[in-house]
């Protein structure tokens, strides 16, 4: 019985301590560590600037980036002047070889996206940041880059707008 009661003071414990962490709006189970004051967060139209141009990259990475501000936080998403601001560009994307093989051909090739950051806390000015982010992922030299692109862009868009998440509010 003294048991029981035990296992049952402890679980209270746990879920006081959870309730505890999570209503005061500085934790979350994503790990993102955002202000109670912060309310808002505006994501600007990211443009791709780069020499080689996707058509379609800029509105794929600006909404992945917003869709992941708003499923992992309580934040809620306005057009400009958020409690939190990113903003940036495309600055570049390329196709290289890489994995030369004996015979001087390459065995994979690397599509690489880079993005340059600029994010504003406007109640915390400290972790404020300008940063270039960049990811890249490999596909087989036999397949050409319009067959791979969309799953590729997908995959580099999904890491990119993690690193910029765990930058902006996990504070990694």
């Amino acid at each position: 019985m003294q048991k029981k009661i035990g296992n049952i003071i402890s679980i209270l414990g746990v879920c006081a301590l959870i309730f505890g962490l999570t209503s005061c709006g500085v934790y979350s189970f994503t790990g993102a560590s955002i202000s109670p004051e912060v309310k808002t967060i505006s994501v600007k139209y990211f443009p791709n600037n780069a020499p080689l141009v996707n058509s379609t990259l800029s509105q794929e990475f600006t909404q992945a980036l917003k869709m992941k501000f708003t499923a992992q936080t309580s934040l809620i998403l306005v057009d400009q002047s958020g409690d939190l601001n990113l903003e940036g560009e495309i600055t570049g994307y390329s196709t290289r070889p890489i994995a030369i093989q004996g015979d001087e051909t390459a065995a994979l090739n690397r599509l690489s996206i880079t993005v340059r950051v600029r994010f504003t806390n406007n109640f915390d000015e400290t972790q404020n940041y300008e940063t270039n982010f960049t990811q890249y992922q490999d596909y087989p030299s036999s397949s050409s880059l319009s067959s791979v692109e969309d799953g590729l862009i997908l995959e580099i868009n999904k890491d990119l707008v993690e690193d910029i998440f765990n930058k902006a509010v996990v504070n990694w």
